[in-house]
């Protein structure tokens, strides 16, 4: 199983990854746990996005896209992973599907959750206000989202427009919403 869960912040991605990969057994892959992986590391490839972050800029689609690439190829990724945060742009997205197709591994699904902008909003809060993330305050939460419906939206789009999006319903308790994500997956 090849699989890249999409979704706005507050969706529930995080809590619906660690069960997805629990059922399949395979390795849930995380943007920032990676780079921060890589840095930690000491390789060259650390070292470059060590400089990047260190300099305060934002890691670039092609670099971020060749930290995902190292690790796609380790031996636990064999049998399949969960994406998680990546892609994030459309340009993330077009270098992924290369890789895939180059390595011949194309991705068995591509899950997107819908939540209302709402309750996406009062997850937010609810998760900042019992203190699991300082980055979860109204004004962040806000800002998030807006990031979110302008860089990262178009990814599923662009998974959309190739037959490949599976969007689930990510409204209800943790486990509906993970039969339903299981549904889509073996369907």
């Amino acid at each position: 199983m090849r699989i890249v869960l999409l979704g706005p912040p507050g969706a529930g991605k995080g809590t619906q990854a660690v069960l997805i990969c629990k059922r399949y057994g395979i390795p849930h892959i995380s943007t920032g746990d990676i780079l921060r992986e890589q840095v930690a590391s000491g390789s060259a490839l650390g070292n470059q996005v060590k400089s990047v972050l260190d300099s305060g800029e934002l890691v670039s689609d092609e670099l971020v896209m060749k930290v995902i690439e190292d690790r796609l190829q380790r031996a636990d990724c064999a049998q399949g992973y969960l994406l998680d945060g990546v892609p994030r742009t459309v340009v993330q997205a077009e270098i992924l599907q290369a890789f895939l197709a180059s390595s011949k591994t194309p991705l068995t699904r591509v899950v997107q959750l819908e939540v209302p902008e709402q309750v996406l909003l009062d997850r937010i809060r609810h998760r900042g206000g019992a203190g699991a993330r300082t980055d979860d305050t109204a004004e962040v939460a806000a800002r998030r989202l807006q990031v979110y419906w302008t860089q990262t939206a178009p990814v599923a789009e662009f998974y959309r427009n190739q037959g490949a999006l599976r969007e689930v319903d990510g409204v209800g308790s943790v486990e509906d919403v993970s039969e339903r994500i299981f549904a889509s997956v073996d369907g």
